[in-house]
């Protein structure tokens, strides 16, 4: 049984006696080695960080049980967020558990029905912005300000200390830190977390090294690329369609300190290492966690070499969150027989000869 990161990773989390150390299992997620992708890109040591496999299918769990132990230990009433899809669906999961009223600003129109459908199910108090992510958490963070109610998107320091853990993990299974992190880039808290988590472990002596980060935003919403806000941002990736993000320095600052780059893909790059992490690696993530194999494939196209090279992309969130896009955007395989042996084995024996 999983002991969630509170317990784990306390020596470096704001844990106190008065924090409730509470879980529903979040973090020790699988570290999978490829078996295909890497040899085909000359890279022997390349690894899928498996986010998906948290507690309500995405990374953002890491960060919501740090955020919701420390308003419990803070006597708050109620959380509010803004959300994408799987910020609302963990902090409603947790606010469940702890029995504290979640309440949840979507944009209209932008958030998959899976996430949708979670953030339901858990019984958060649902409202639909119209208008985008953006527009949604300004609100959030201007309501909060005025009432004794916990902002717990990344602004709220808590959740970065929790995702940073995940670096943590990184290390402990590979016995050092990768030469290279490739992740998703949308409101930008997620490679700041991960970049604060290296640096932490190279300090307290747990690794020898730091990895250069590779962030990748989508094309349709790519601010930090562009060096400007995006009023308007679009990409087949919801959970990365964020015009303004709210970590943007310390992102900057993660990709400057480490040599790494924060570049763009597009919505075809994305569809298409999304479709190769399922059919060739049996991974399926969700549309915006395929930008961090998608940033690999673009810069070995462009010629980095990957030869003796350590590499992880962080896959954050699970395809289970957005089944729409997979029924549309994947060839259909099915064939349809006759209720009879032999006309499976036509089928079946042409296929596999």
């Amino acid at each position: 049984m999983g002991i969630g990161v509170l317990r784990k990773y306390r020596d470096y989390l704001p844990v106190t006696e008065d924090t409730p150390l509470l879980s529903l299992g979040e973090g020790d997620t699988p570290l999978v080695r490829s078996n295909r992708l890497g040899p085909e890109l000359g890279c022997e040591d390349l690894y899928f960080k498996l986010e998906g496999c948290n507690p309500t299918g995405s990374f953002k769990d890491r960060g919501m049980v740090v955020a919701m132990a420390k308003a419990l230990e803070q006597g708050s009433v109620a959380v509010m967020c803004a959300s994408t899809g799987n910020t609302s669906a963990s902090a409603a999961a947790y606010s469940a558990y702890c029995n504290l009223p979640a309440f949840v600003l979507i944009p209209k129109g932008e958030v998959a029905l899976g996430k949708l459908a979670q953030a339901m199910a858990y019984g958060a108090r649902i409202l639909m912005v119209d208008g985008n992510f953006d527009v949604a958490l300004k609100l959030v963070r201007i309501f909060t300000e005025k009432h004794a109610i916990t902002l717990v998107n990344s602004v709220n320091p808590h959740r970065l200390e929790g995702q940073k853990t995940a670096a943590f993990e990184v290390v402990d299974v590979l016995g050092d830190a990768p030469d290279y992190l490739f992740i998703p880039v949308g409101n930008a808290g997620n490679i700041t977390a991960y970049w604060r988590g290296f640096r932490e472990y190279y300090q307290a002596g747990c690794c020898n090294a730091l990895p250069k980060m590779m962030g990748f935003q989508a094309e349709g919403a790519a601010p930090i690329v562009r060096g400007a806000p995006v009023a308007h941002p679009q990409t087949i990736a919801s959970a990365i369609r964020i015009g303004n993000p709210a970590s943007w320095k310390s992102a900057v600052e993660a990709r400057d300190s480490s040599g790494g780059v924060i570049d763009m893909v597009s919505d075809d790059e994305i569809l298409e290492a999304y479709r190769l992490l399922a059919s060739r690696e049996g991974i399926f993530g969700e549309p915006a966690s395929a930008a961090s194999l998608a940033g690999l494939l673009k810069h070995h196209r462009q010629g980095l070499d990957l030869r003796g090279k350590r590499v992880v992309c962080v896959i954050t969130g699970s395809g289970l969150k957005d089944p729409d896009l997979a029924v549309s955007s994947v060839a259909a395989h099915t064939i349809e027989v006759k209720p009879t042996l032999e006309a499976v084995e036509e089928v079946t024996l042409s296929l596999v000869s």
